[in-house]
């Protein structure tokens, strides 16, 4: 069906006739000042009456494309059974190491961890999805919700630096932990990405996973680098360890302190594991829902406005030319 979002600007249609009718009763109280009655007054030429109709159209079609004109579809049901998955996103500096392997050729960690987890969030059907970036300090960069495409997007638009070079990973914890805590019914699921250890933030990991755990928040840790990589030095190549950095240990207990698991991804086959284990989680059952899909049509009512302006400004310099002498 067609509606109208801000249906009340249509109540403005009728103003240009009140101004035109308040300026034709001033139009006799002008002031007359001796010795200047006969001076020559400019010729204006005056409006056709089409051309005042044609005013009046443009006129509605611009409050026709402010009142944002919509399209509804018909509802779609939500699915009623799902899981409410928080993603924290590591984004220090060390994501920048070039040691993983994506369609044959050698990326960066977060260039792999864009597209695996931007895949594994389109496949999350029926869940609540939320996005957590943390280096230095973390931020929410989407709450939970079910437009997968949205929190997607965020992830692909995401750079490295943007929050910092080091990595809180005790603040991300305690975030996700934050914005579960107004959830009665849900799974309570944090997957962290993380290619280091923590050495930043105003709270320790520990600390934040025995909150997480009293407040029934599952953690998934996943270690993120290759173990061994090849690189150039003075005196030819040699093999280094990229991950020496990754505190596996730690990730280990905080998984084990949630009742969560741990998975360590040296390449895309092992990052993609966490699929069939979250897979395996018992659906939560929510109230149904249900939406309707929406387009805006605000572009058409305005791109007839548009062309009817250019056309009236034709017009006006085809007549000024010709009343040229």
């Amino acid at each position: 069906m067609l509606t109208l979002a801000w249906p009340w600007l249509l109540m403005l249609l009728p103003l240009p006739l009140l101004i035109k009718n308040n300026a034709s009763r001033d139009s006799d109280a002008r002031l007359h000042l001796p010795g200047v009655a006969g001076l020559a007054r400019p010729k204006l030429q005056r409006t056709s009456a089409a051309g005042r109709k044609t005013l009046l159209l443009l006129w509605a079609l611009l409050l026709l494309a402010l009142s944002r004109p919509q399209w509804l579809g018909d509802p779609i049901e939500l699915p009623s059974k799902g899981r409410d998955l928080m993603l924290a996103v590591d984004l220090s500096g060390s994501m920048q190491i070039e040691d993983m392997v994506l369609n044959g050729a050698t990326v960066d960690r977060f260039t792999l961890i864009q597209q695996v987890v931007s895949d594994f969030i389109e496949r999350r059907k029926g869940d609540r999805l939320g996005l957590i970036l943390f280096a230095d300090h973390a931020y929410l960069q989407a709450p939970l919700t079910q437009d997968r495409r949205s929190v997607a997007q965020y992830l692909r638009e995401a750079q490295i630096g943007l929050v910092g070079k080091q990595t809180a990973i005790g603040e991300a914890i305690a975030l996700a932990v934050k914005r579960f805590d107004n959830l009665e019914d849900s799974n309570r699921i944090l997957v962290l990405l993380t290619d280091g250890s923590n050495n930043a933030g105003d709270m320790a990991p520990d600390q934040a996973a025995a909150i997480a755990a009293e407040r029934k928040v599952k953690i998934y840790s996943i270690g993120v680098g290759a173990e061994a990589m090849e690189r150039r030095t003075l005196f030819g190549r040699e093999r280094v360890n990229p991950s020496m950095d990754l505190d596996e240990a730690q990730l280990q207990s905080l998984a084990n302190t949630t009742g969560g698991k741990y998975f360590r991804a040296r390449n895309t086959e092992e990052l993609e594991q966490i699929y069939q284990a979250i897979d395996e989680l018992e659906p939560v059952s929510r109230d149904q829902q249900s939406f309707r899909p929406s387009a805006d049509l605000f572009y058409l009512p305005l791109s007839l406005a548009l062309l009817l302006s250019l056309w009236l400004a034709l017009r006006g310099r085809h007549r000024f030319a010709e009343a040229q002498p």
